[in-house]
């Protein structure tokens, strides 16, 4: 193992959090508050921000998407050159704070900020921000990553840079109360697949990444099997939390990491409007399977620790049809059925935006070629 890991993001985890963001950012700065449909005025995250703020000059924008487009971020980002704006407070799950990042780093940008998704303008500045976090999946309030979508070419890409690192993320779970099981049950998925992105891989001797995954894992297992207690406090909690660890840099460190689902998976969404999560839990399956042969070891490993298989000849495959229960379990589907023309076209289409967004050699060893992401698709599409 060689790496380097930190982690800035100051946490605030607990009930009655977001009065603390009025803590965090000091009172000169002219804040932009971003957020998303309007759900946080019916459930009281509006009210609770608003008092938090009572002692700063802000403005809000609203209407940030799920997978957020930057058709709409440009206008945030016009808003913040307009009025010099100089701290942003995403709030909402992680497309609010995905895109609030896109904005933090596109309004420190003369050009065009979807520059910044193509890689061809790298970030040397951003604006401020903190997260108040109202659903648990990606892990974005203390990470620097950001997935946008740009409409006009169906292209969802992503971009990282420690600029764009939350200062502080508010995580109280009383938010959750009156989100639908659907988003829920995503969270669930969202956060299962970035261990897995992490930790079902090639073998190594990292005891404390391996271990803390498979603990992650397990509690995600348990958060599924205990579904009908998610009304309370303790399931709520530790999903929040859960989410989190799943995606905030520590199991990733210092060892192999996949990704190629994710990279598939964002096709699906931007071609299809399928979930992020259940476009993870379509493609994942297959994906395994097709990459049997160099992740037999790691998908071993899971079967034993994670659902307490017996070892078998065939029992990487066992663990494969185990995480497809997992999903089945929370009524999650592994095949894709909702799509445009034919199954082969479907299939051609998302190879075709692939080879343009230039993935061509995924996974932790790039070994997925465009022809492997066709058989996984062959596999994934019904």
């Amino acid at each position: 193992m060689k790496f380097s890991y930190v982690n800035p993001t100051v946490i605030e985890f607990g009930q009655r959090q977001i009065a603390s963001v009025t803590n965090h950012i000091a009172k000169h700065h002219k804040v932009l508050v971003i957020y998303g449909g309007g759900s946080i005025k019916r459930n009281g995250v509006y009210d609770q921000v608003e008092q938090a703020l009572q002692e700063h000059q802000w403005t809000e924008f609203a209407g940030v998407e799920p997978n957020p487009t930057v058709e709409t971020l440009d206008k945030a980002v016009a808003l913040v050159k307009e009025q010099q704006l100089d701290y942003i407070l995403a709030v909402g799950g992680g497309s609010v704070i995905d895109g609030a990042k896109y904005v933090a780093a596109a309004a420190c940008y003369d050009g065009d900020g979807w520059d910044i998704l193509e890689h061809k303008h790298t970030i040397t500045e951003a604006i401020p921000l903190g997260a108040v976090l109202t659903l648990p999946a990606t892990g974005s309030e203390s990470n620097s990553g950001s997935v946008v979508t740009k409409r006009a070419t169906k292209a969802k890409l992503a971009f990282l840079s420690p600029y764009v690192q939350p200062k502080f993320a508010v995580m109280d779970p009383d938010v959750m109360k009156t989100l639908p099981d659907r988003q829920l049950i995503n969270g669930i998925v969202d956060a299962w697949v970035h261990v897995c992105e992490q930790y079902l891989t090639h073998t190594s001797k990292a005891y404390v990444q391996d271990g803390y995954a498979e603990a992650l894992l397990k509690s995600l297992k348990s958060l599924a099997q205990d579904f009908d207690k998610r009304d309370s406090d303790d399931w709520r909690a530790n999903l929040m939390w859960t989410a989190n660890q799943a995606l905030n840099g520590l199991i990733g460190s210092g060892v192999a990491q996949d990704w190629a689902t994710h990279a598939i998976g964002h096709e699906l969404t931007a071609l299809y409007g399928v979930d992020h999560a259940r476009s993870l839990a379509i493609i994942q399956p297959s994906l395994l399977r097709n990459q049997m042969a160099t992740k037999q070891a790691k998908l071993e490993q899971m079967g034993i620790e994670v659902f307490g298989l017996e070892h078998s000849a065939d029992l990487a495959e066992r663990t494969v049809a185990a995480i497809e229960a997992f999903y089945h379990s929370l009524e999650v589907a592994t095949s894709l059925t909702q799509y445009n023309g034919t199954r082969e076209q479907a299939i051609d289409d998302v190879v075709q935006q692939l080879e343009l967004h230039g993935m061509k050699a995924l996974g932790e060893s790039q070994a997925i070629t465009l022809n492997h992401s066709r058989q996984i698709l062959e596999n994934a599409i019904a």
